[in-house]
């Protein structure tokens, strides 16, 4: 049915981003969390674009999981597994495995959200049970009542559990394995070995396939998803946190040469993986301020995006009304330095927060109805002035597109087969991506059109998380993070003046400062997360700092061995994702 009213335009973003899990000294993977998601979550979503040709939507790709893609990839074609986990499901004789090894299967093949991934199984429930049995008799991490099938058995399920609904409707491998249940063979593991290899390096392929056929856009983010702003300014967390504490140290030395190394390193690697350079970036974490924004569009960088709490706190900074978001949100606005410009969008908290932590606990047809009104009221809300002004409002929806189908029945395959079909057949609603604005918007010919985006003179910064950077800066061991940071960057940069490393001496330094500046380890540290997950991230980000020291041929600081946050709160969806709202 076609309409005449104006179109409400939808930008629907899903941000995919995990950071490097790989040790860089010995080259193993710590982690699984890269090829676990690429089974389940990267091939579901490109399923439901394929599915769902009309559909149109933007993916934002952080090149540092892109390149542990890429890396999975090459491991398969080699058949050298740098991943214990991976390795351990193909592993011939699990008879013999060290004590170790059967410590990382049973403490690694039960971490899922149980009630939608290993409840629905019985089989996998049982070997659940059989462990709750004999775990409180096994002494010194010696598994002796755990039989080289029970370990067998447990691998392939953790895996199967993992595996998208896409791989269980569609691969006669997964739907077999899951049929039969129990007593897996070498062979069989080796079957869903393969599998998982080449869902992997589809991967990147089907995502440029749909970019090239237009379905999708895809953006980029600084290499390792640092939080641009803090690199180049800590007291940019002031904007919107004014009494916030602060590292010891006053700035992080050399930040700007760092952030734009971030962004420069992401667009060239995007280019590579896509065949064209990004138009478009989304700041890890949603994180600007007006350099970090300047920064971008200097580096021509067409659009970005952020928080809607962002776009508040800009309007009351630039002494602008932000009372009613029906008036203020459904628009990019232009940020300008006096030579470079850059559209910005801002993210609708509420319709966002609804995907990543509401509609998992609602049947999928009350969920999409749920959503899609809420488009509708805001359609009508906002129709009066788009008739008079000629500007169709944009809604930005932007969340991550990995963590949360986990707590959605049947990893949220009937939620987005519905939701996307919903959208591609609604007649007010047109699907679009941010670079189709940009060109609406930034045509030769906008002014005779009329529609200009509005100029944002002040930028607070801030995040798509509370509109605040409070998520990794401004607590005790946060700040201590940062100050572990700013001693081993000080040491890197008097190495570098020494002219004693030789080019890839150097080369494999940078890259592993880089990786230190990821934000990711800041976000984990709290007591709101888990012990568990704040205890891999923080030893992960201390091994990083310490094979820094030791690339850097330097001493170890004592500090490193020491725990820096111990956490033990229950955040929502295991801390994986926060609300852009407190």
């Amino acid at each position: 049915m076609k309409s005449n009213r104006p179109k409400l335009y939808l930008n629907l973003y899903w941000h995919m981003h995990q950071p490097d899990y790989r040790d860089i000294v010995t080259n193993e993977y710590v982690l699984p969390w890269t090829y676990l998601h690429a089974i389940k979550d990267y091939s579901d979503m490109a399923f439901h674009l394929e599915e769902n040709p009309k559909a149109r939507v933007t993916f934002n790709f952080v090149p540092i999981l892109l390149e542990q893609l890429e890396d999975y990839t090459v491991q398969f074609k080699q058949n050298r597994i740098r991943d214990p986990l991976l390795g351990l499901l193909v592993e011939p004789d699990l008879d013999n495995i060290s004590c170790e090894q059967c410590h990382l299967i049973v403490t690694s093949c039960f971490k899922s959200h149980h009630e939608k991934m290993l409840s629905p199984f019985p089989h996998y429930q049982r070997l659940l049970h059989l462990y709750q049995l004999v775990e409180p008799i096994e002494c010194n991490d010696e598994f002796h009542y755990l039989s080289a099938q029970y370990k067998a058995d447990l691998l392939v399920w953790y895996h199967l559990a993992w595996c998208g609904e896409s791989l269980r409707r569609n691969n006669k491998v997964i739907q077999a394995l899951m049929t039969k249940g129990l007593l897996f063979t070498l062979e069989e593991r080796q079957q869903l070995f393969k599998v998982i290899g080449e869902t992997i390096s589809g991967l990147i392929p089907r995502y440029k396939a749909l970019m090239q056929s237009k379905q999708i856009e895809i953006s980029t983010t600084p290499y390792y998803h640092p939080i641009l702003p803090l690199l180049l300014d800590f007291k940019s967390a002031l904007d919107a946190m004014p009494f916030a504490p602060l590292p010891v140290n006053p700035k992080y030395s050399g930040g700007q040469a760092r952030a734009v190394a971030h962004v420069v390193s992401a667009k060239k690697s995007h280019a590579e993986y896509f065949g064209a350079e990004p138009r478009g970036m989304w700041p890890a974490e949603g994180g600007v301020s007006s350099a970090a924004l300047s920064l971008m569009a200097e580096q021509g960088v067409e659009w970005a995006a952020t928080g809607q709490g962002v776009l508040a706190n800009s309007l009351v900074k630039s002494q602008l009304s932000a009372s009613d978001k029906f008036e203020y949100l459904y628009q990019p606005y232009r940020v300008t330095n006096g030579k470079q410009d850059i559209l910005c969008f801002f993210r609708d908290d509420q319709l966002s927060d609804k995907i990543g932590f509401e509609y998992a606990k609602m049947h999928s047809p009350d969920a999409v109805r749920d959503f899609i009104q809420s488009l509708e009221h805001i359609h009508h809300a906002t129709s009066h002035e788009t008739a008079t002004s000629g500007k169709h409002k944009v809604v930005s929806v932007i969340l991550d597109g990995e963590n949360a189908w986990e707590y959605y029945p049947y990893n949220g395959y009937y939620f987005l087969s519905e939701l996307y079909a919903a959208l591609a057949n609604h007649p007010d609603i047109e699907m679009t991506t941010f670079s189709d604005m940009v060109d609406l918007y930034q045509s030769t010919d906008y002014k005779t059109k009329g529609i200009s985006a509005p100029v944002l003179p002040q930028i607070a910064a801030g995040s798509w998380v509370y509109g605040t950077f409070s998520t990794w800066i401004g607590s005790k061991d946060k700040n201590l993070a940062w100050d572990l940071l700013c001693a081993a960057k000080k040491t890197y940069d008097s190495v570098l003046l020494k002219n004693g490393l030789n080019a890839n001496q150097l080369k494999a330094c940078e890259r592993q400062l880089a990786i230190c500046e990821g934000s990711d380890w800041f976000w984990w540290f709290g007591d709101y997360n888990s012990s568990d997950s704040v205890a891999s991230f923080d030893q992960l980000y201390r091994r990083n700092l310490i094979n820094l020291y030791i690339l850097l041929q330097q001493p170890v600081p004592a500090v490193l061995h020491k725990t820096i946050s111990a956490g033990g709160g229950n955040a929502d969806n295991a801390g994986t994702m926060r609300r852009g709202q407190a």
